[in-house]
């Protein structure tokens, strides 16, 4: 264990260092794999999209589609001056679209690359009706190319202008609708925690192949588009009971260009005084041919040193500190003008210091974290003679990750808080193999036109590591002991999964307002359930001609992938617990809890599987109706209602048996959810952009899953399960977000989010629920958030000729609405009741050069 220890020390020199060692030879190698292969010409395709009076518009939307591209095109979103670019584009036929809020779209078929340089497009948009879908942002120019379900989507320039309190794609998450972060930090999607979801990376698996945390940052400036779906009939979607968020990263360019961000350190100020570095995130963003017409390349970093303060503890011992960085080396191979290749490489080492402290929690009795790893990608597109496309998928992961607290001492439980040092410490070394191939076939027409796609995927996971935990003691109000707990020793831990998968699809186009999709889905684990049938369908209609109305319907059962940690859940420390009597006098002899799995079947009969085998996966079934108006070009609507299930969810539950004492693993965890949403897109002025969102909405189910309890930290106190509200359920939530762009290239961006106080429990001395769990709320939370950033022309520079000097001015909570994030919610502190780390009000400022 003297590596992990490494990289979880407080130097981290050593751990950042190995991990560039240990990817080093595999990136030299995929950077050499296309010069050996030899090279076939490629060629850019630029352009602007203007209105009637030739102004340029920024922010519509192109969409390229043909040749080896994937089945939905690639699309990008114009600038300041209205221009766009596709480089790097293998000699075929393609059709472009462009379309923006408030006018017609446009397109233009038969465009035909090939050796000779094509000339720049220009599209000019009249301010008619434009059919489009009404979400966060995205388009389609007719009901035939919309889902049943589409994505909540924030492109490049929308993440790169609005107010986030950390420069980092999770960020952006909550903006959604029906996504929710929860005071400790994490992530819930349509009720669930992001562990039951699914991060994909240009398609490929991208979360801790342990816990399923979205524990991989992704830098910011390589994000093209960032999706959010809470339902999908696409077939081809697995492993996830949750929802599914995509990240598309920026394609590189024919061209070199480069871009700058935040590089002037925040300074940590104290009663005026400048008492060092808050935090230090520059960003740095390159792409442009290795080989001119043959190979291009990107190259994305960050580095990260952040110390976050925490309100409620005292300066300086209420810091979060953090160092890392984070690179992805992105190359676009053409080996002929049927075939396409990228290939991704990501590095991701970290360390946090004191990751979990709050207002009842102090550094002493936090938990470090620590991570490194990398991941290679390979997707290959091939454009066959026929007209069909075959995408072939390949990834390699490594994973290690490490937790430890920051000493020997036990850890206390107090009715007011944590004390001593945290018990549990585990290091991980894991891996993942992803392995698919897919085959869209050419469109074939009987009764419309159907689009058919086929797939066979293959995933492989697996772990090893240890935990060690130390005493826990509960204490009452007056310091006198009521229980102990104690664990039986080290142990080893390790679980391997192994998952295959395949899926058939139709997209029937009946009419042109009208589409159908279904499609079946068949896994097998390893671990999990031997064979999963998971069926997809969905409907979209268009009434009338116009375009303007839309209604969707879809059905889906979703099959998630088994948490290794189920697996190998039984060789995990025993607890052995002890009561004390008010004179601290032990109630009777230590009582040891055996952990053990059972699973119960869906005729109720209790079933022992052999060694790590589970026999049961986690699955979903979600549908979802919705409607889609457009009233005027600039005011565009939706209501949609969905409802999810979630079945055999893994939870824990400690019980005192016949058989004896036992922490019991079953597969008969539950969880509903359900939501109304109402969405406005409005587009006041040319330049403005705004929208606005209320969700109604409601989340139950059980309490103890394995995520809650063991994800990112293990619990000290492991009560009985209930069933009840779960701590993601927010009843109403109201949240909008603006772009304005107004003279003198200066850019307004105002997001305010106001919903309902987060659910919180009453309990007694040992951690009991006092009363329905999470029946209490903290007040509503309320916040305006505002980012003002102005681009200043640095011509007289000559390196800078081409770029600008972008100067960006954040406030957040800018009422300063108490927000507080902890509360004391043990009955038996004189501070029951009483909350505390209220979020007041804020600034940070970046320095960013951009192209």
């Amino acid at each position: 264990m003297k590596g992990r220890r490494d990289f979880a020390d407080r130097n981290g020199r050593r751990f950042l260092a190995g991990t560039v060692r240990s990817v080093w030879p595999a990136a030299v190698a995929l950077l050499l794999l296309p010069v050996w292969a030899g090279a076939s010409g490629t060629q850019d395709l630029n352009g602007e999209v203007l209105d009637e009076h030739d102004h340029p518009i920024a922010g519509a939307i192109c969409t390229l589609r043909g040749g080896v591209l994937p089945q939905e095109g690639i699309s990008t979103t114009t600038g300041e001056q209205g221009h766009f670019a596709f480089p790097g584009l293998s000699y075929a036929t393609y059709t472009l679209s462009c379309a923006a809020v408030g006018f017609e779209a446009a397109s233009k078929p038969d465009i035909k690359i090939s050796s000779a340089t094509y000339p720049a497009l220009r599209f000019v948009l009249s301010p008619e009706t434009v059919r489009q879908r009404v979400q966060v942002h995205a388009q389609a120019p007719t009901a035939g190319e919309q889902g049943s379900a589409p994505p909540s989507q924030l492109n490049s320039a929308e993440l790169q202008a609005l107010p986030l309190v950390e420069q980092k794609f999770k960020a952006a998450l909550p903006l959604t609708p029906g996504v929710v972060r929860t005071p400790d930090g994490r992530i819930n999607i349509k009720g669930e925690l992001e562990n039951q979801g699914l991060l994909l990376l240009d398609s490929a698996e991208m979360v801790d192949p342990v816990t399923g945390s979205f524990s991989i940052e992704i830098p910011l400036d390589a994000v093209e588009t960032l999706s959010v779906y809470k339902n999908t009939d696409l077939a081809d979607y697995g492993r996830f009971s949750g929802g599914l968020t995509t990240v598309e990263t920026k394609a590189p360019s024919g061209r070199f260009e480069y871009e700058l961000s935040d590089f002037v350190p925040t300074p940590r100020i104290k009663s005026g005084h400048i008492m060092g570095i808050a935090d230090d995130e520059p960003r740095f963003y390159l792409t442009g041919p290795l080989i001119e017409n043959k190979l291009n390349f990107s190259e994305a970093f960050e580095y990260d040193v952040e110390r976050q303060p925490v309100r409620g503890l005292a300066f300086p011992d209420n810091e979060i500190k953090t160092q890392g960085f984070n690179s992805l080396t992105s190359f676009q191979f053409i080996p002929s003008a049927r075939q396409a290749v990228s290939v991704n490489v990501d590095t991701f080492p970290l360390r946090r210091q004191f990751a979990d402290i709050n207002s009842l929690v102090p550094q002493t009795a936090s938990s470090d974290y620590g991570q490194r790893g990398y991941s290679i990608q390979i997707i290959d597109r091939y454009l066959s003679s026929l007209g069909g496309i075959l995408t072939t998928l390949f990834q390699e992961m490594e994973f290690d990750s490490n937790a430890h607290g920051q000493g020997p001492e036990p850890m206390l439980v107090t009715p007011d808080g944590w004390g001593g040092n945290f018990f549990d410490s585990y290091g991980r070394d894991s891996n993942q193999q992803e392995l698919s191939e897919k085959y869209q076939f050419p469109q074939r027409e009987w009764h419309g036109n159907h689009e058919f796609r086929i797939g066979v995927e293959a995933d492989r996971r697996s772990y090893s590591g240890d935990d060690t935990s130390q005493p826990v003691m509960i204490e009452r109000q007056d310091g006198s002991l009521a229980e102990r707990i104690d664990f039986s020793g080290s142990a080893r831990l390790r679980a391997t999964d192994t998952e295959i998968a395949t899926f058939v699809e139709d997209h029937w186009l009946l009419r042109h307002n009208l589409t159908v999709d279904g499609g079946l889905r068949y896994s097998y684990q390893t671990v999990g359930e031997p064979a999963a049938f998971a069926p997809r369908s969905g409907v979209v209609y268009s009434p009338g001609s116009s375009g303007k109305t839309v209604f969707r319907g879809g059905l889906g059962l979703f099959y998630d992938r088994v948490p290794l940690l189920a697996g190998d859940f039984t060789q995990n420390p025993e607890r052995i617990v002890t009561y004390y009597n008010l004179l601290g006098m032990p109630t009777g002899p230590p009582t040891t809890f055996q952990n053990a799995y059972i699973k119960v079947d869906e005729n109720g009969r209790q079933v022992v599987p052999s060694e790590n085998r589970l026999d049961s996966t986690p699955h979903n079934l979600t549908w979802n109706v919705e409607a889609d108006r457009e009233f005027t070009p600039a005011i565009l609507a939706r209501v949609s209602y969905l409802s999810s299930r979630t079945y055999q969810e893994f939870t824990v539950n400690p019980l005192v048996q016949a058989s004896g004492p036992t922490l019991l693993l079953t597969n008969t965890g539950a969880s509903r959810y359900s939501e109304f949403e109402s969405s406005l897109r409005l587009r006041p002025a040319e330049r403005a952009d705004m929208s606005l969102s209320y969700v109604h909405s409601q989340a139950r189910g059980d309490l103890n899953t394995l995520s809650a309890l063991y994800v990112p930290f293990e619990n000290p106190v492991i009560v009985p399960n209930l069933f009840g509200t779960l701590p993601s359920n927010i009843p109403d939530r109201f949240i909008t977000w603006a772009n304005f762009r107004l003279p003198a290239e200066v850019t307004l961006s105002p997001v305010f989010d106001l919903h309902s106080g987060f659910p919180y429990s009453a309990v007694g001395v040992l951690q009991n629920y006092v009363g329905p769990p999470d029946s209490l709320r903290f007040s509503a939370f309320g916040s305006l958030d505002l980012k003002v950033s102005k681009d200043v022309r640095v011509s007289f520079i000559p390196w800078l000729r081409e770029h600008k000097l972008r100067l960006s001015f954040a406030v957040f909570n800018l009422t300063d609405h108490s927000n507080p994030r902890d509360v004391y919610n043990n009955i038996a502190s004189p501070f029951y009741g009483h909350f505390e780390g209220f979020q007041h009000r804020f600034y940070d400022g970046y320095v960013d050069i951009v192209y």
